[in-house]
């Protein structure tokens, strides 16, 4: 029955893993800090997870490649990647091609990357190298290395970095945990958050979006943070976490460096995170909260202007429905505001807004069947306020993403646990596009991708 299974899975956090206190030498959590800058993430499931606790990728994840998260997926990130039955003996490390063809429904001019054509582009989107599971002194990591194929480049990805412990916080069974990152929300465990949220992969050779906040990518890899969290009770979660930019020349060395004219960020900026959780028994969770950061920076690098500061305050929620282990629906819901603040940038450009405010909304439902095929479907809508004096477009962007992937494996009975491969087609469709209606349809985008991930030491794993 899935009550007991799902039961089962949730115990397995109190008898499989032994968390070690807290206290932790000074030089190791140099060494963790150092890794902010020098390890990375992406958003799917990585078989080294499955080559570690021995479960299949459909364990953790709806439609068995992710990201999209079951509880046990949930408790196992809460818990510091630390679930293990105790038979792999070799680094957890995994390794993802990802290729796609991008077609708009009118041709790019100029096309829209060195060395691809108009339309019609077939690319390798990226090579990247995991460290995904148990780490040292009880920390556990999930960290990603690509090449990017577009740009032709090797860079650092997201990190997450964790270290997490049974309590008791006011007579009820709570978890604890520290965590170190390098992209506001990569540390969230709902898949309503930027990092986490659908569509989960999508084009680089597509004509782009609209605008976004800061807090939906803007800082990602730019940034280092150090955070606590706590759930309490299986019903209340929060997180704090404080993030400080890289050094500019530094971040270049790691590939993730921005020009002289981009924006310079100053920290510390803040990052927060609050939830409330409720099982309608163990077949369905809601989960409703709220997020946020304040981030501030000299635009265009100029330090003569004084500061922008932009504050982010979101909302969000999630459903999911598990019937059986043939179908999971999931809802995912999420509304961010932004205001910013631009003083500095008036100063540099007379006559534009010093002050505006953007507004992004996103809406998605999936359906799981037999963990192999998942539809999906998300509406959105991006407001925000026009400025004749800046030459970005903007204005309002609306629309539709509609997706069919295809995972023939990461089940129980599965070949190979530790092979997984996906497939996927995607179309977005726009209404408004920066405020244009007339040829918002021209943005519309086909893409096809196809992502295979394996872990090379799984197979001297033996169970």
């Amino acid at each position: 029955m899935i009550s007991n299974e799902i039961a089962q899975r949730r115990r397995v956090f109190t008898t499989m893993i032994k968390v070690k206190p807290l206290l932790r030498k000074s030089r190791f959590i140099l060494g963790v800090s150092l890794a902010l800058g020098a390890f990375p993430l992406q958003a799917l499931a990585v078989p080294s997870f499955a080559q570690q606790t021995g479960q299949p990728c459909s364990a953790c994840h709806v439609g068995a490649f992710g990201p999209q998260l079951k509880p046990y997926g949930r408790d196992f990130k809460l818990y510091g990647y630390q679930s293990s039955d105790g038979k792999s003996k070799v680094p957890p490390i995994a390794m993802t091609v990802q290729t796609s063809v991008t077609h708009t429904n009118a041709d790019q001019n100029p096309p829209p990357a060195p060395n691809f054509g108009p339309n019609d582009n077939f690319a390798v989107d990226q090579v990247s190298l995991y460290y995904a599971g148990k780490a040292p002194q009880g920390f556990g990591a999930f960290a990603q290395f690509t090449y990017d194929g577009v740009a032709r480049s090797f860079h650092i990805d997201n990190v997450d970095i964790r270290k997490a412990k049974d309590t008791t916080l006011f007579g009820r069974d709570s978890v604890i945990g520290l965590d170190f990152n390098n992209s506001p929300t990569v540390e969230d465990v709902w898949n309503t958050t930027p990092a986490w949220g659908f569509p989960y992969n999508s084009s680089p050779l597509s004509t782009g979006g609209p605008p976004t906040a800061q807090i939906e990518g803007a800082l990602g890899q730019q940034v280092v943070g150090a955070g606590v969290y706590a759930l309490w009770d299986d019903t209340l979660y929060g997180m704090v976490t404080a993030y400080s930019p890289l050094e500019r020349q530094f971040a270049g060395r790691l590939g993730v460096g921005t020009g002289v004219t981009s924006d310079r960020y100053v920290g510390p900026i803040p990052y927060w995170r609050l939830a409330l959780l409720h099982d309608f028994g163990p077949q369905q969770t809601l989960q409703v909260g709220t997020y946020g950061l304040k981030a501030k920076s000299y635009p265009g690098g100029v330090t003569t202007a004084g500061l922008n500061s932009f504050t982010d305050i979101a909302v969000d929620g999630t459903y999911q429905y598990i019937g059986s282990e043939k179908y999971v629906w999931s809802a995912h819901g999420t509304y961010v505001h932004e205001t910013q603040d631009l003083a500095a940038s008036a100063q540099l450009q007379p006559g534009s807004r010093a002050r505006t405010e953007l507004g992004s909304a996103r809406a998605d439902l999936s359906y799981s069947y037999d963990n192999t095929w998942t539809p999906s479907v998300q509406v959105f809508k991006v407001d925000q306020q026009t400025d004749p004096n800046l030459t970005t477009p903007q204005g309002r962007s609306s629309g539709y993403v509609a997706e069919l992937a295809y995972v023939p494996f990461g089940k129980p009975n599965s070949p190979l646990y530790w092979v997984n491969a996906r497939a996927a087609i995607q179309y977005i469709a726009y209404r408004e596009f920066n405020g244009d209606r007339a040829k918002a349809s021209d943005n519309n985008t086909l893409y096809l991708s196809f992502w295979v991930a394996l872990a090379p030491f799984g197979a001297m794993v033996h169970r």
